[in-house]
């Protein structure tokens, strides 16, 4: 053995010390891999105490208190036993400055350690933000404090880490033992005396506190290290056998277990006339004594057949030392890690193959131009050749003789064209050739493989190949004479892909769902590559109920793209729906998995654990979405500050105030919140908004995704959920939400009287006012939909919908006999989102109006963007009649009935206009006639 004090020399030089390389090996590994792969390392390190007992000071002149800081807890070593941890050597440190960033850490009974490898090699405390931390005092109110006493107050430092070998057994017992009680005791004591010395029968532990550290994160999948401020509470059995599950003080029984032993050490010395050795640690007692251990933690049995009234019996003595932690707000800090999870979180690519094996993905199209689009380049070209082909003949006919053509009319030229083509072979090479690529068109194009039996469809269907092969053909004329049409023809489908999303969303929201389903499947054969069209069709077949068809459109999104979160999300949706509840977990843990983070796809997947009343999954799901939440707010008020100081720059250089805006007319339900004069608008706005808490929570914003696609039946659980986890009321969000949930469900009365609560503490909302008019109009009631209307309207940010608040304030405005307010609006939604529906508007109040050719023009783009509106043809018809053109608006007429006219009131209306064409033209020949026979006498 080599001895280690090395003195210096006479010269002053520090020599190294000597070391000495141990190695040990074995022949084996004591364990084998599989005992190694359910074996867990658990590590344990107690920090430091904070914000201590003003009692507890440094003595004057002296870097070292006389009291002895210990720290206590117990953990399951195996099936049958535990094991007590003991940190028996805290320092009491002044204050100051905080503690040093990594610091390395101690291992435990230093005093029995060669000097200089009290360290642990590698290991070392890392600080981190308190909003990262899994403990308590982890709030923005807390920041202050907590900074406070880490900087300026006293401190008690352990920095010591111990390690435990858990066996499977053990491990098992862990998580066994976290299930029954999530929050483990980690008792505090300070004393002037060992613990040999606190008696064998009922010790007295002198300053005795207690820390439940909440263990159930352990539990979540993935995680392995919980770290955190624990407060310090005043010690008493009952709160410990409430909280806990545990009947017993560990720093009762250690020092039970340590008087005894060193009352048998004394009698032993007595009886043995050698003298004994003294080297004798308290801190150290007691801890290596296994049948002492087991007594330490009563079975599961004694705490399972404990009655609740044991629990709950009064203290008969106030722990008056213990209390000094709660005046002082005494916390410490406490890390738990552990080799591997308790509970194995799925990879990403685990995730991802299960969600593969669930709905394959679609294979890889070729690239370039789709079937359809090959199919109508393939058109495009045959029109070219046709033309090149009547081009040569026309010049093999008059190309040299000039003469001969100006001799000839067009009908003789046509003929002689005709002729030659005929002759020469041309006309049947490029008929055969176009015929080919009509018949691609149709399979491809046209999505047509099966013949049609009903006349009437064939009629129809050859109607509208026939319109489109025109429309076409001029596209392809125009490519030939114009070089400028192929550049404006990639722009033009683009917009027109987006005009029928638009549209698409536009007849849902009118309940039109047949023909929003046909701008659904145009949508999906222009873009099969594209999931956001399948998803947002699904969402449809959500609303009409049917969500067989529903689930196929989702499925198809995440076919196309496998890590389309939204729909992966629905799929998790209807899969609950159907209670398949596997599948649903799947789809909603990728959809968990997938960047960036999903505060809705983290809160879905919390409902659906706490629907199964799993333990554990549901809190940690709602964690990871609220942080998420938290991060994205932090976000947008750093992005809203920098707005408001970019304003304020601009503000600066303006010497006139604006004007506020002005607002509509006074509102009965809400006198209260109207504005006694303009210049008080600002500060309305801020009073309105004190009375509750106005950020969304993580339901508020699930409720708001499941809405948007109509699930009504998570919706309903997500809101039952915000409203059990409100405090101090109800959010005007949660009103909010909950008016359009009823409003689906279409109970307007409720969704008018939770409005109602919503606007009283926020009259600033134009969503809200949107949705009022909304529940009012479905109701009937158009003169409270118009006033509703016309304050959502008000406010310098529109409601999110203002295309269908601008079409039926329209519609009422029509109804009320304001044309001109009726044209007004429908000019500003042709403006913003032009549609057929809104350039119907328009032109049906110019046609109330008498401008006639106004309407016409009007009514005529809106026969472009949707040439299968019956109520479009009828209008057509009704100007056509009042221009006294009575065959075309015979024509238009037909093509409405065609089209499946039911406004009683129009027909009407349209027969009278035709009578009145009639008679009026009646009256025009008998004048005529008259005139004529005046004039020949």
């Amino acid at each position: 053995m080599v001895h280690p004090a090395i003195k210096e020399s006479r010269q002053g030089i520090h020599r190294k010390q000597p070391t000495l390389d141990v190695c040990v090996s074995v022949s084996e590994p004591l364990l084998t891999e599989a005992e190694l792969s359910t074996c867990i390392i658990m590590k344990v390190t107690v920090e430091t105490a904070y914000s201590l007992p003003d009692t507890w000071t440094l003595p004057s002149g002296s870097a070292h208190s006389p009291f002895a800081y210990f720290a206590a807890l117990e953990v399951p070593l195996t099936a049958e036993h535990d094991q007590v941890l003991m940190f028996s050597e805290g320092h009491l440190k002044p204050g100051g400055q905080r503690e040093g960033k990594c610091r390395r850490k101690r291992r435990p009974l230093q005093t029995l350690l060669v000097p200089g490898n009290q360290f642990l090699p590698g290991s070392f405390c890392q600080p981190e933000p308190i909003d990262h931390e899994d403990g308590e005092l982890t709030g923005l109110e807390d920041q202050p404090f907590r900074d406070e006493a880490e900087i300026t107050k006293n401190r008690v430092s352990w920095d010591t880490e111990i390690r435990c070998f858990l066996d499977s057994s053990g491990a098992s017992r862990l998580k066994e033992k976290i299930t029954e009680s999530r929050l483990w005791p980690v008792e505090l004591m300070r004393t002037l005396v060992p613990l040999s010395r606190l008696g064998d029968e009922n010790p007295e532990i002198p300053f005795h506190g207690l820390a439940f550290v909440d263990m159930g994160r352990l539990l979540y999948p993935g995680v392995s290290r919980i770290r955190g401020a624990y407060t310090v509470h005043p010690f008493y059995e009952s709160e410990l056998l409430n909280k806990a599950k545990r009947k017993t003080s560990v720093l009762k029984e250690q020092a039970k277990i340590a008087t005894i032993q060193a009352k048998s050490r004394v009698s032993l010395a007595v009886a043995t006339p050698k003298k004994g050795t003294k080297n004798y640690d308290a801190g150290s007692k007691g801890v290596k004594d296994q049948s002492k251990k087991q007594s330490v933690l009563p079975s599961k049995a004694t705490i399972s057949d404990e009655t609740p009234e044991s629990g709950f019996e009064p203290e008969t003595k106030v722990n008056v030392e213990g209390n000094m932690y709660l005046e002082a707000r005494t916390y410490v800090i406490i890390e738990m890690s552990l080799n591997r999870p308790l509970v194995p979180k799925p990879s990403p690519e685990e995730l991802a193959r299960r969600v593969k094996a669930l709905i394959p993905p679609k294979p890889k199209r070729p690239a370039g131009p789709s079937r359809a689009e090959k199919a109508v380049v393939d058109f495009h070209t045959q029109v070219g050749n046709a033309v090149a082909a009547v081009s040569e003949q026309f010049a093999e006919l008059f190309g040299a003789n000039s003469e001969l053509q100006e001799s000839l009319s067009k009908e003789q030229i046509l003929a002689e064209v005709m002729g030659g083509l005929n002759v020469s072979g041309r006309y049947f090479t490029f008929k055969e050739q176009i015929k080919l690529a009509v018949v691609k068109i149709v399979r491809d194009k046209m999505q047509r493989s099966k013949p049609l039996t009903d006349p009437q469809e064939v009629k129809e269907f050859v109607s509208k190949l026939y319109v489109y092969l025109v429309d076409e053909m001029h596209v392809a004329l125009n490519k030939i004479y114009s070089s400028d049409v192929a550049e404006d023809c990639t722009d033009g489908i683009k917009l027109e892909s987006s005009q029928l999303r638009h549209f698409a969303k536009e007849a849902q929201l009118t309940s039109n769902y047949q023909q929003a389903v046909q701008y659904y499947q145009e949508l999906v054969v222009r873009h099969p590559d594209e999931p956001l069209y399948k998803f947002e069709w699904g969402s449809l077949y959500m609303l009409i109920g049917d969500y067989m068809k529903a689930k196929e459109c989702y499925h198809d999104a995440v076919s196309t793209q496998q890590t389309h979160q939204p729909s992966l999300m629905m799929c998790g949706v209807v899969a609950v729906l159907f209670e398949r509840y596997n599948e649903a977990l799947t789809f909603l843990e990728r959809a968990t998995s997938l960047e960036p983070p999903s505060v809705e796809a983290w809160t879905l997947m919390g409902l659906l654990h706490l629907s199964l009343n799993e333990a554990f999954l549901p809190e940690r799901a709602f964690l990871e979405a609220k942080k998420i939440l938290g991060e994205e707010e932090a976000n947008r008020a750093h992005a809203d500050d920098n707005t408001e100081e970019v304003k304020a720059q601009q503000d600066e250089h303006e010497t006139d105030n604006p004007a506020p805006p002005p607002m509509a007319e006074h509102d009965p339900e809400f006198p209260d919140h109207d504005m006694e004069e303009s210049g008080e608008t600002s500060s309305h706005s801020d009073r309105s908004a004190t009375p509750t808490k106005l950020t969304s929570s993580i339901f508020t914003q699930t409720v708001k995704f499941l809405l948007q696609n109509n699930a009504l039946q998570m919706a309903e659980y997500a809101l039952t959920q915000e409203l059990l986890g409100s405090k101090g009321g109800c959010s005007v969000p949660y009103y909010y939400s909950l008016a359009q949930f009823q409003l689906l469900k279409g109970d307007y009365s409720s969704a008018i009287d939770n409005l109602k609560e919503a606007l009283f503490y926020n009259s600033q909302n134009p969503d809200a006012w949107a949705l009022k008019g909304h529940c009012h109009y479905l109701q009937g009631a158009f003169t409270e939909a118009r006033e509703s209307y016309e304050w959502s309207m008000v406010f310098p940010e529109p409601p999110s919908d203002t295309n269908i608040v601008l079409l039926r304030l329209g519609a009422i405005y029509i109804l009320e006999e304001k044309f001109m307010q009726a044209k007004e609006v429908f000019l500003q939604a042709c403006e913003q989102s032009p549609s057929c529906l809104t350039w119907l508007g328009l032109g049906k109040a110019c046609y109330r109006l008498g401008e006639l050719c106004v309407a016409e023009e009007a009514v005529a783009v809106a026969t472009l963007l949707n040439s299968a509106n019956a109520e479009v043809w009828a209008y057509l018809s009704l100007i056509s009649l009042k221009s006294g053109r009575l065959e075309e608006g015979d024509e238009y007429y037909k093509n409405a009935i065609s089209f499946d006219l039911q406004d009683s009131s129009l027909i009407e209306e349209i027969s009278e206009a035709k009578h009145q064409t009639r008679m009026s033209k009646l009256a025009s020949c008998f004048n005529a006639s008259a005139q004529a026979q005046v004039e020949i006498v």
